[in-house]
């Protein structure tokens, strides 16, 4: 049981550094969509990302018992995260339709 419980214990810690690491990269790609025309999709992308990480987050926390009061995000922040996906994949469909009509 302690085993089992040890491993929980590192890949949870495991997926927190992921998701800092994944909002990180995220962060600096947010600079990069705003020189290119091209990558405006990307903006609404990387927001989703972000809050990736913030859920991971927030499930670990959820996991070792630290906060309890915050676990309603958990079912929140995935419905944010589809909306801004979808607004994703319509600004790409956006920016495709320009760049086939110019």
């Amino acid at each position: 049981m302690a085993d089992t419980l040890f491993y929980i214990g590192v890949l949870q810690l495991t997926v927190v550094f992921l998701s800092i690491a994944a909002g990180i990269i995220a962060a600096s790609l947010y600079r990069v969509s705003h020189v290119n025309k091209e990558l405006r999709a990307w903006k609404l992308m990387i927001i989703a990302l972000v809050l990736f990480a913030v859920v991971e987050i927030i499930g670990v926390l959820d996991a070792f018992n630290i906060m309890r009061s915050i676990n309603y995000l958990r079912h929140i922040i995935p419905s944010l995260i589809m909306a801004f996906l979808i607004g994703a994949i319509l600004r790409q469909i956006e920016v495709v339709k320009e760049k086939r009509w110019s």
